[in-house]
């Protein structure tokens, strides 16, 4: 049977697939995907034996696969792994730029070693990425995607982990800004597309502690499955709903958080004791 995302037209260029995070959770889904529809695949993660274990599992599988040990938080890294993609599979159409950490390294006012590492992961790792391939990706004139894997957390900020929050808050608006430059660059057909997971059954999960998936979870296949559709409609924001959570749930929460600005509520009013009420009201309305 034909899989009919291998028709959208970065799909069916022949290029490769880049996916940074690439050994595990959504990266390992979305490689495993990918090389299902015949595209090459380069995976790209911390060296070891988990980096190891996902090379070999997609070639058993009949993929075409290259494993490139990447530290995101080095630019070096990004610009290597570039070369190794291009020098092995010609060009680059679709760039998973999905590495990240959920580590939490406290308060707001402590452990900045934590926080610079985290931030290195989840927003400097995007951006190197980018820097390293969007400029031959975009003077090709050959359609592509390039797709950040973002959060909720980043959007609606919940209290708990500051630092993440910060990072994939920036990471949106990263995001955002690429697309708009790349819709307005002659001739590129490469287009930028936010990946918004819900509740997602990973290795990150629970710090690493939850071995079985709750039932309010979705897995990684049904991310990247979700995913694929929206790249099929066009969409930059790919909001993923999951288990437990609907997208019109996401939306009313999402909209909460922007009105604390816009009606000069306090910060995380949905979090505040004065505001509890309110919000449920709110979301029961």
């Amino acid at each position: 049977m034909t899989d009919a995302y291998a028709q959208l037209p970065p799909l069916a260029d022949g290029g490769a697939v880049v996916i940074t995070g690439g050994a595990s959770g959504i990266g390992l889904a979305a490689a495993h995907r990918f090389a299902a529809m015949g595209l090459p695949v380069v995976i790209a993660d911390l060296s070891g034996e988990k980096l190891r274990a996902a090379e070999t599992a997609i070639r058993e599988a009949g993929g075409r696969v290259a494993a490139v040990p990447t530290d995101v938080a080095k630019p070096g890294d990004l610009e290597r792994l570039r070369d190794k993609a291009i020098g092995e599979f010609g060009h680059v159409s679709v760039l998973m730029l999905n590495a990240g950490t959920g580590q939490n390294p406290g308060g707001v006012a402590q452990n900045l070693d934590g926080w610079k590492s985290l931030i290195d992961v989840n927003l400097w790792g995007a951006i190197h990425g980018a820097q390293a391939f969007l400029p031959a990706m975009a003077a090709s004139t050959r359609p592509g995607f390039v797709i950040m894997t973002g959060s909720k957390q980043g959007i609606t900020t919940p209290p708990g982990n500051a630092a993440y929050n910060v990072s994939k808050a920036a990471l949106k608006a990263f995001a955002e800004a690429t697309q708009h430059e790349l819709r307005n660059t002659p001739g590129a057909k490469v287009s930028a597309h936010l990946l918004v997971p819900g509740y997602t059954f990973t290795g990150m999960t629970g710090g690493g502690r939850v071995t079985e998936k709750p039932a309010a979870a979705w897995g990684p296949d049904e991310v990247v499955e979700f995913m694929l559709a929206s790249l099929a409609k066009g969409d930059f924001y790919i909001l993923c709903p999951d288990n437990d959570v609907t997208r019109a749930v996401d939306e009313k929460r999402m909209a909460w958080a922007m009105g604390d600005l816009i009606e000069n509520r306090p910060p995380l009013s949905r979090w505040h004791p004065d505001w509890k009420d309110r919000f449920e009201a709110y979301m029961k309305d």
